[in-house]
């Protein structure tokens, strides 16, 4: 039985691919600085309280393991930049060595499509230019290099971009949405709302993270995202229309808006960074031809399922979720100003 670390194991995604793993009979540890809050997976998997940038730490959580999955990551909600910096870079630096040190078998490093930036070469390719927004963009940047870095060392892995990724137990940015769709309230957009965006089922990330741990190929880097959707819109309005809600679909001027969204993110009054509010007005996706000819990886969810199925699960938890504030995607996020205006 293969034993399987994942970094940032308490999270959205660990959560989801503890489930995985398990079901596929891994043994299976989660390396986390958050306690586990997922009452399924208590006792069954083991965790292991700790921080990437703690060298030691990590180290002693690796080894033992045969693969190791990274997804600990610092996310554009923590705004400064030596925060990000230390985990997403130093942090990810720290994991490699231990693995390298350790002889993992596999690493698998969860990038992210940040490092496209505003998409500029539609659908990106992994071999598009990289343009990074903010600093969580660039330390994914500085990532992926590091990684293979250590590829040329002999560390075995592939680096995953995904699409932002949903399902259920999703919250951070999204429930503003979420929120405003169960009490029939308007629902904005920046822009028309008429530019195709892609999303991702974390059950599809799943899904490709596992082929990639056991693959073949080795040293590559994969576009993830689904296959099938439309224009936020059609993909919004099919979850509004579906749950019958009075909301509608109301659109904000995108130029004064990403003003005053990047004014309220640097005086830390919003969580909503550069790489949401700049990416959402225009056209965003990727080619996963690559993921699905080399890992033989197919996604099943489209944008209007996943949406529909995270919504659902908010409806049916929300009096449980309501006021679980904080910065990753398990919890809901504090909007500050954007709590105060939405009431009115």
């Amino acid at each position: 039985m293969n034993k399987i670390l994942i970094t940032g194991g308490t999270g959205f995604l660990g959560v989801h691919l503890a489930r995985r793993l398990l079901r596929d009979k891994y043994i299976v540890t989660l390396f986390d600085l958050a306690d586990l809050d997922a009452q399924d997976l208590i006792g069954k998997v083991k965790v292991i309280k700790g921080d990437i940038r703690n060298p030691t730490a990590i180290d002693k959580a690796v080894k033992g393991h045969e693969y190791v999955v990274h997804a600990a990551a610092a996310l554009p909600i923590q705004v400064a930049k030596k925060s990000i910096y230390s985990v997403n870079i130093d942090g990810t630096r720290n994991v490699l060595e231990a693995c390298l040190h350790h002889k993992v078998k596999r690493v698998i490093f969860i990038s992210s499509t940040a490092v496209y930036g505003v998409p500029k070469h539609l659908p990106e390719m992994e071999t598009s230019p990289l343009y990074p927004i903010g600093f969580y963009g660039e330390s994914k940047v500085a990532g992926e290099k590091l990684c293979l870095e250590y590829a040329k060392k002999g560390l075995s892995m592939n680096i995953f971009r995904p699409k932002t990724f949903l399902g259920t137990e999703r919250l951070g940015v999204f429930e503003l949405w979420f929120e405003a769709i169960f009490k029939g309230r308007r629902v904005y957009i920046l822009g028309k709302g008429n530019n195709k965006y892609q999303l991702l089922a974390v059950t599809d990330l799943v899904d490709a993270i596992e082929k990639a741990l056991f693959a073949k190929v080795d040293g590559e880097i994969f576009n993830v995202g689904a296959k099938d959707f439309g224009t936020w819109r059609e993909d919004l309005g099919a979850v509004i229309s579906y749950d019958k809600s009075k909301s509608r679909i109301t659109s904000l001027p995108t130029f004064p808006s990403q003003l005053i969204l990047g004014v309220l993110e640097k005086l830390h009054l919003s969580p909503i960074a550069a790489w949401h509010y700049k990416t959402m007005p225009v056209d965003s996706y990727v080619s996963i031809e690559k993921a699905e000819q080399l890992l033989d990886w197919h996604p099943k969810k489209s944008n209007q399922e996943l949406l529909l199925e995270n919504y659902l699960w908010y409806k049916k938890n929300r009096r449980e979720v309501k006021n679980r504030i904080g910065n990753t995607h398990r919890v809901g996020w504090n909007f500050k100003v954007l709590n105060w205006v939405s009431k009115f």
